[in-house]
């Protein structure tokens, strides 16, 4: 079985296809600057590598160009794109509806009605799914949410403090995003260490951030919650954020509500912190070294930002058997790893400082004496969607 996973943006597809059989990517690739006169569209199979541009006015255009790419005679991996099982795409939120879903008319109306807490990202993935149902019926579509991972959160870590009539009827809880990263680390975690019963907490921290507690394979709590923009300062999107100084903004902007939740989702965060330096870690880190405040500041308050759920996690897990780093930031962020785990001897939490610095791909960087393990585990989102994508497939 052959599965396309598709990563959307308004402007842009990339995808990985992967050989389920053996689990293995046969191509990965993308087109950018979709709808623009010239777009970029590149692949790469095995060694070979190509990159053209051609004019590609939908999505629809773009993925066929995809499948011409994959069944090129010279170099192509597939003899024919009929034998694309389905796309699996890496869905944000759909509120009502969650876990894998085949795409139907139901699944993006639930998608549009969470557009306003996922305007970023919805949007653009149902006008995607919607053309490509209509042009290409041939080729099943499987959206694969996000927030799946998190339906095993006990309700009181889901709940807010608001009239729980609220909740239910509108939907109004802590969903939980991430899902593929943090299932991948649940499972790769499990795997590395032997056990299938560990207390795991996985810091995704990237361009978006998010930690999770997970027991047993399970995800107990998250620090995302209603929407994307929550929990941890995001490169640019406020996370946390306390809703009654909304009013007082609007009235000493003179900004509209719309106007100001568009500000504090694209101008906030790190890139907000730092006086509109930067979003991105390198750069922060950077500034900050040759003496700027503001980019220290951001730098500070993200470390403890992450500190903090941290806390709350070994808490709601009786401790951890596992702290796992992923994502660009946690992948890379030597600095960072050294700044999250400082001073945490007493709850049996100690790095190896010069196995932390040379940490690369799969790696352990705790001592000796530490209790809880300390891992670098570089996230696959795609082969999670598409091994979902496979096991809704198969049951159906």
């Amino acid at each position: 079985m052959k599965v396309l996973v598709a990563n959307l943006g308004s402007t842009s597809f990339k995808y990985r296809l992967f050989d389920m059989d053996s689990e293995t990517q046969l191509a990965r690739g993308g087109i950018d600057r979709i709808g623009s006169p010239e777009s970029s569209c590149s692949v790469q199979i095995g060694d070979w590598k190509e990159e053209v541009t051609d004019h590609m006015p939908d999505h629809a255009v773009a993925v066929r160009k995809c499948l011409s790419q994959l069944t090129d005679a010279e170099h192509g991996c597939l003899k024919d794109a009929a034998e694309v099982s389905a796309i699996g795409f890496k869905a944000v939120h759909g509120g009502r509806v969650s876990g894998v879903q085949r795409v139907t008319d139901d699944v993006l109306s639930a998608m549009a009605e969470m557009n306003e807490v996922a305007p970023a990202h919805n949007p653009p993935y149902i006008a995607a799914m919607r053309l490509l149902s209509e042009q290409l019926p041939e080729i099943p579509l499987v959206a694969a949410f996000e927030t799946g991972f998190h339906q095993t959160i006990p309700d009181r870590n889901r709940y807010y403090g608001i009239p729980k009539a609220w909740s239910d009827e509108f939907q109004i809880k802590k969903w939980g995003f991430h899902g593929a990263s943090h299932r991948y680390i649940a499972t790769r975690s499990a795997e590395l260490l032997g056990r299938d019963d560990l207390r795991v907490i996985s810091c995704h921290l990237g361009g978006s951030s998010s930690l999770c507690a997970i027991n047993s394979r399970q995800s107990v709590a998250v620090t995302m919650g209603m929407s994307p923009q929550t929990g941890l300062p995001q490169n640019n999107r406020v996370g946390d954020f306390d809703p009654y100084a909304l009013p007082l903004l609007m009235e000493r902007t003179g900004k509209s509500l719309t106007e100001v939740l568009a500000h504090i989702g694209n101008q906030g965060g790190l890139l907000g912190l730092s006086g509109g330096l930067s979003g991105d870690m390198r750069d922060l880190e950077e500034a900050a070294a040759n003496g700027n405040a503001d980019a220290q500041l951001a730098l500070d308050m993200f470390t403890s930002e992450v500190r903090r759920y941290l806390g709350g996690m070994l808490v709601e897990l009786g401790g951890a058997d596992a702290i796992v780093f992923t994502g660009g930031i946690g992948e890379n962020g030597k600095q960072l790893r050294k700044d999250v785990c400082a001073n945490l001897q007493e709850l049996g939490i100690e790095l190896d400082e010069a196995m932390n610095d040379s940490a690369k791909g799969e790696a352990s960087f705790h001592s000796a004496n530490s209790k809880t393990q300390l891992w670098v585990i570089p996230t696959n989102e795609e082969i999670i969607v598409a091994r979902q994508t496979r096991q809704l497939l198969e049951s159906t």
